[in-house]
């Protein structure tokens, strides 16, 4: 009577202990809201974008859950950010994106996004904690309140083109990596960072600093984006000779002259001076001494 009692007792208390000590499985990190979509789908194929990352790929879109890089092809890439806008990747250039990790948990991480080359186009609405891009030489904040409208593009030798555009500007804070200090892009402003220095500002920028337009048939209305590494050079055109040229040249008669023909004296000719032994002798060169080592060496002399 007591074994009976005690399996029974065994059997109905195992079944809880496992419940309690066994871990349900964990959700997907995949379950968290995505920071960036990736159109993948493109007629050209030169156009399409390339990502890479902690990402999934469903219905021809690139979906980046925590971190991820986009590169762009020969067009400018739209990237969208859930609840918040889009962020357009200029042709031939690559970003890398994130989530803030420093950020509390249950508010929105801010972006943070990084590039060395070519242009990027920033239009979303920002939110209590600021998004940054990072440069080989700048650190650019982009802070609240306000929608961005925050154009930024990489030339040569450094130069950094930041345009803080729109009617709700955002705070923008330029710091310097390398030398310290900072610059703030006032509301409606286009800066230059000249040699990527904070010394060297041109507070009132006559070029653009986004993305090229996309350029028509035969036409090349901006110039800018091939001197900056934003769209590719054209091929030149294969030099075809000109058959017309040879042609065109006047051939000269062939005129005869008797005279010319007719018998000459014989001129006396004049012994050559005596060359000393040094002259005519020439002087052996590099590749001679080298020849004549290894037929010393293999016994040929």
């Amino acid at each position: 009577m007591r074994i009976c009692l005690l399996l029974s007792a065994t059997l109905l208390i195992t079944p809880a202990l496992q419940a309690q000590t066994v871990p349900e499985p964990k959700t997907a990190v995949t379950d968290a809201a995505p920071i960036a979509i990736v159109s993948l789908d493109s007629k050209n194929p030169d156009a399409a974008a390339s990502v890479t990352g902690a990402l999934e790929v469903s219905q021809g879109k690139a979906i980046i859950v925590a971190s991820g890089t986009i590169t762009s092809g020969a067009e400018t890439t739209e990237v969208v950010l859930p609840h918040r806008g889009v962020l357009r990747v200029c042709a031939s250039t690559t970003v890398k994106l994130a989530a803030d990790s420093s950020v509390p948990a249950g508010e929105t991480p801010g972006l943070m996004m990084a590039m060395d080359h070519g242009a990027i186009e920033a239009s979303f609405a920002t939110g209590r904690n600021s998004d940054i891009l990072l440069t080989p030489d700048f650190r650019i904040l982009i802070g609240a309140p306000g929608a961005a409208e925050v154009k930024v593009r990489l030339g040569q030798h450094g130069d950094t083109c930041v345009d803080n555009a729109g009617i709700n500007a955002p705070y923008v804070l330029v710091t310097s990596i390398f030398e310290g200090g900072d610059y703030r892009v006032q509301p409606g402003q286009r800066v230059m960072f000249q040699h990527g220095s904070l010394h060297e500002v041109v507070d009132n920028e006559k070029e653009p600093c986004g993305c090229p337009p996309p350029p028509h048939p035969g036409t090349n209305e901006f110039p800018l984006a091939q001197s900056e590494g934003l769209a590719p050079l054209p091929k030149p055109a294969p030099i075809v000779p000109s058959q017309s040229s040879s042609s065109s040249q006047p051939v000269e008669p062939f005129v005869y002259k008797a005279t010319d023909h007719a018998a000459q004296p014989a001129v006396e000719a004049t012994p050559a001076a005596p060359q000393p032994p040094s002259a005519a002798k020439k002087k052996p060169g590099f590749f001679t001494k080298v020849g004549r080592f290894f037929r010393r060496v293999f016994g040929a002399e």
